[in-house]
């Protein structure tokens, strides 16, 4: 479609909603010769602080900024949460995967840590504009998110992605940190031994901590050379002798045998 063309990602247009979707999305005409193509607003596009039926009804003039040009469908993509928040979102679309950025830890969930960015605005609904996950805190296993950060803490991060939908900067900790796998995988073997500590039982196998921070997936039809449940042969906290019989730097997966192992007795 030769409008289309005229058009930029980063532009800002005006227009009216003209048909609500669901879930929450919406049709929008818009202003002058740009209303021969069709606009919409995703439903993740429409805000971050306020709910969708609050932003967006038929007849309701908007100002919304292009987020995607689709000339094959004709399409342009709009956000209304760029032009509700330009301070924020000016920021977020400036940074770029793998800047590193410092903070302080604002918040610690179960699901993750918020951080408030040195350099960043605040976030109209989070206690920090940057966010990491619980599998970017670290690369060691832990139970707690207390064992790797609290609040109040400084922290250094690389940047991961503009998280459009909660309007934040996905961060990560562990991205700065070298990876114990990668180490523990230059040195180890397929065949070779280790003495380990049991950590987990599960339904198909044990997990069994080979050296510090490195730990295996034992399955089920290795512990033994007979059909038989896990709490009959180990229990959590057991040393125990295995092999590795598979190890994947890419998926980080180390699997290990029981069954395959020397049969030489445990150091105590």
């Amino acid at each position: 479609m030769e409008i289309l063309r005229a058009v930029r990602v980063g532009d800002i247009v005006s227009g009216t909603i003209t048909q609500v979707g669901r879930p929450h999305g919406a049709a929008v005409r818009l202003d002058g010769w740009l209303g021969l193509a069709s606009a919409d607003i995703g439903p993740l596009d429409v805000s971050w602080c306020r709910l969708p039926d609050e932003v967006i009804q038929v007849g309701r003039r908007v100002t919304a900024e292009v987020i995607d040009v689709d000339e094959e469908r004709g399409r342009i993509g709009l956000s209304l949460a760029a032009t509700e928040n330009p301070e924020l979102w000016a920021f977020l679309k400036g940074l770029r995967p793998g800047e590193v950025l410092g903070g302080e830890v604002a918040d610690v969930q179960r699901f993750g840590v918020f951080v408030a960015l040195d350099d960043g605005p605040p976030h109209p609904v989070y206690p920090g504009v940057g966010f990491i996950s619980i599998p970017e805190l670290s690369w060691r296993h832990f139970d707690e998110v207390s064992e790797v950060v609290e609040v109040g803490q400084r922290v250094t991060c690389s940047v991961l992605c503009f998280d459009t939908y909660q309007g934040e900067a996905r961060l990560s900790l562990r991205a700065l940190q070298p990876d114990p796998f990668q180490g523990f995988a230059d040195a180890a073997r397929e065949g070779q031994e280790f003495c380990g500590t049991v950590t987990k039982l599960v339904p198909f196998g044990v997990f069994v901590r080979v050296v510090e921070g490195i730990e295996g997936l034992v399955p089920l039809d290795e512990l033994g050379s007979m059909p038989i449940e896990t709490e009959q042969v180990v229990q959590v906290g057991d040393r125990v002798k295995v092999t590795i019989i598979s190890l994947d730097r890419d998926a980080r997966r180390l699997l290990l045998s029981r069954k395959k192992a020397g049969s030489d007795p445990l150091p105590p």
